[in-house]
């Protein structure tokens, strides 16, 4: 996998490249600031971008801003948050941002649970592969609604394999090839989702109600 990798931290920045170069990742481009990220990208087009969310020259959000104009720039491009901190503020707009059948997945990980190696991985594979990959504690502050996460209880039990497939970062057709079922059932299976979650077409979209769905599916394994 084409990674570029954006921490103002060179220590950091280093270790993290020598894990992603052992697993045989390419580390196309390293940056320290925002502007330079958006750069690595433009120039390298790579399949992952793994960005710390405070950067110069502010140390506010600088990252996180950055990488939401590269969600919106290069969809299909992955985007994985590393950061110290729980940070919503843009994070909506990036998982928002660049929707479609070919987009990228998205993560975000605190740092300080980082556990390992195996962890980074583990996280970088997942977001590459199209998924998404959020700290447990990220989608609670995130999406804090009880009733929808119980709403999942009514769902049939393909309609929750649907859902968990979608979760994996899966089109509709995949979804269908996947489960051996048409096009048009899986298209059926995720209205209804939509409509037991109370996702109506005011969610600004197909893939708006789409990302909505998983991150509340997602927040039921916590």
């Amino acid at each position: 996998m084409r990674i570029v990798l954006a921490d103002d931290d060179p220590v950091y920045l280093l270790g993290l490249a020598a894990i992603l170069e052992d697993e045989g990742h390419e580390v196309t481009a390293r940056a320290s600031e925002a502007r330079g990220l958006r750069a690595a990208v433009a120039g390298t087009r790579p399949d992952l971008a793994v960005v710390d969310i405070r950067m110069p020259p502010t140390h506010t959000l600088e990252g996180l801003r950055a990488a939401v104009d590269i969600r919106r720039a290069h969809p299909e491009v992955g985007i994985l948050l590393l950061s110290k901190d729980v940070e919503l503020t843009h994070l909506r707009q990036l998982l928002e941002a660049g929707q479609g059948a070919d987009t990228g997945g998205v993560g975000y990980q605190l740092k300080w649970r980082v556990t390992g190696p195996d962890f980074v991985t583990g996280v970088v594979q997942q977001v590459g592969a199209g998924r998404y990959a959020i700290d447990g504690e990220i989608q609670r502050a995130l999406y804090r609604t009880p009733r929808r996460r119980e709403r999942l209880a009514d769902l049939t039990a393909q309609q929750l394999r649907v859902l968990e497939l979608m979760a994996r970062g899966l089109s509709n057709s995949a979804v269908a090839a996947e489960l051996s079922i048409s096009k048009r059932t899986v298209e059926d299976h995720v209205n209804v989702v939509f409509d037991r979650l109370e996702l109506g077409p005011e969610a600004r979209g197909m893939y708006d109600r789409r990302v909505r769905a998983v991150l509340t599916y997602l927040a039921s394994d916590d």
